[in-house]
């Protein structure tokens, strides 16, 4: 049976009514909402199914604090106030997984020795894998606020010290404060950035 479109009430919630919040309710997050999350994220597709995303989940008061001296100046209120952030990162030995994720083939020998091929795949399917966690996390219900702007180098550190994972980008996650939001910014059209051959 082939798939069809999901409903709008759907596509609003993922997409179209969405937003980058940076102002949070003091709604709770529970841990569940965000294994489920992770559970989505995980089926969406890697090359290989490499799977090199990692994540830690800040929510502790005391964590929170280690993750202050992280952030540039203008993140740091829009992160101590949300329920949770997202540290998402990638690890660099993800193919030490392969022989697991991608059993049919010797996919591991593909990457060791090969650090170029291992950095840049870890990156892209990292970053891949996250931007499906965030539209995961958002068809759950929960807002999303990813961003840069913070001390990639002190976050390693701090966080994925003793690792093979290296820190991408943060994602404050929450229920925002919608009376807060700025109005939505324009998008470029598809006759801007798109080419049909």
């Amino acid at each position: 049976m082939s798939n069809k479109a999901i409903d709008q009430r759907a596509i609003g919630q993922v997409f179209l009514n969405a937003r980058t919040h940076s102002f949070w309710t003091n709604t709770p997050v529970k841990d569940d909402l965000l294994k489920q999350a992770y559970e989505l994220a995980r089926m969406a597709p890697t090359s290989a199914n490499c799977s090199p995303m990692r994540i830690v989940f800040v929510k502790s008061a005391e964590s929170k604090e280690l993750l202050r001296p992280c952030l540039a100046e203008a993140n740091i209120e829009k992160t101590m106030s949300a329920p949770v952030t997202a540290i998402i990162g990638h690890d660099l030995t993800f193919y030490e997984t392969l022989p697991q994720l991608f059993p049919h083939t010797d996919a591991k020998s593909w990457f060791v020795g090969n650090e170029e091929l291992s950095v840049v795949t870890a990156f892209r399917n990292g970053t891949l894998q996250a931007a499906y966690f965030v539209l995961a996390a958002r068809s759950l219900g929960l807002d999303c606020g990813p961003m840069s702007g913070f001390n990639n180098a002190m976050i390693d550190e701090v966080f994925f010290k003793g690792t093979t994972i290296k820190s991408n980008f943060l994602c404050n996650l929450g229920y925002g404060d919608v009376s807060k939001l700025f109005p939505r910014s324009p998008r470029l059209s598809f006759t801007e950035t798109c080419a049909i051959l």
